[in-house]
């Protein structure tokens, strides 16, 4: 392509580029509207009520702060038709869709955590938030029903299964770090701790680098051979973090008696074993896939 024809593809860009406040009236706008409020209220309210420093409970005002902002900036982005130059170097519509994939995903399970940890009969706060809780996590999976059955969009990468592996492979790392506990002055699970840090960075990167085409074809090296080097590296150690965590953690500590319910400290430190084996999982069959080139993962 020519600099004249560079400069003809810009400014053709730049006059479709206008300010179009329709699109709140559309279907897709008037669900983000209602998850831009429902969230700022579900983190209005549970802010009031106040919480605790555990990090669940943050991890539950992070998700009803990160998950609106997100949304606002794709409506912002549509409303004056920026994504057409973002398309230039990205596909949009596979972002917008996995953001709401992903969203669900956040928004659901901590709906799920803050009914565990702070509803009871006499509650009524409590109920109340969860209920706006749950209600957050209905528009957005409404939003991926909308996207992949009714409008049928393609993915290309994060609305599609190799990228959202990728995402859920993620999520399970974080639900991993908000529950870890008990580990201090003990070596053997400080190792698994650094075991489950040592992927977890990358996972963005490649997710990033996976949406940006452009940056992608300007790497050194091939992506898709890292990748599978990463996902050996990656069972290797959820590997070694699912033989270790159990055995140095539940050694001479069974679940006590008067342990209730799913959120005594001997529960949550069993929730990083399940978690741990769940990612061993997803990696393993991350691992398979991309080794096999199937279900839409690149073969290196």
């Amino acid at each position: 392509m020519g600099c004249q024809d560079i400069i003809n593809t810009i400014k053709d860009t730049l006059s479709k580029a206008v300010f179009t406040p329709s699109s709140l009236m559309s279907g897709r706008g008037g669900l983000h509207m209602a998850q831009i409020v429902l969230c700022l209220v579900t983190f209005a309210l549970a802010g009031i009520r106040g919480g605790s420093s555990h990090t669940y409970w943050i991890y539950g005002m992070f998700t009803w702060a990160f998950c609106p902002i997100v949304t606002l900036g794709i409506t912002l982005i549509e409303m004056f038709k920026l994504n057409i130059f973002l398309k230039l170097c990205m596909d949009w519509d596979d972002f917008t869709t996995g953001m709401a994939m992903s969203s669900s995903l956040m928004t659901l399970s901590v709906a799920i955590t803050y009914a565990n940890f702070y509803i009871c009969r006499s509650c009524v706060y409590a109920w109340v938030v969860s209920i706006l809780a749950f209600l957050c996590a209905v528009v957005y999976i409404l939003e991926v029903i909308k996207d992949k059955f009714l409008d049928r969009k393609k993915g290309s990468y994060l609305a599609a299964l190799p990228g959202f592996w990728k995402v859920l492979e993620a999520f399970v790392s974080c639900i991993i770090f908000i529950s870890l506990t008990g580990y201090r002055g003990r070596p053997a699970l400080i190792m698994c701790v650094v075991a489950y840090i040592i992927p977890f960075p990358i996972l963005p990167l490649i997710i990033a680098t996976n949406i940006l085409k452009k940056l992608k074809n300007c790497l050194p090296f091939n992506l898709d051979r890292f990748v599978f080097i990463f996902l050996i590296i990656s069972v290797v150690l959820y590997v070694f973090a699912a033989i270790m965590w159990p055995i140095f953690m539940f050694k001479n500590n069974p679940r006590p008696s008067d342990c209730p319910g799913s959120y005594c400290i001997w529960a949550i430190e069993f929730m990083v074993a399940f978690m741990t084996y769940v990612n061993l999982i997803f990696f393993t069959v991350d691992l398979i896939f991309t080794l096999l080139g199937i279900c839409g993962f690149k073969r290196s």
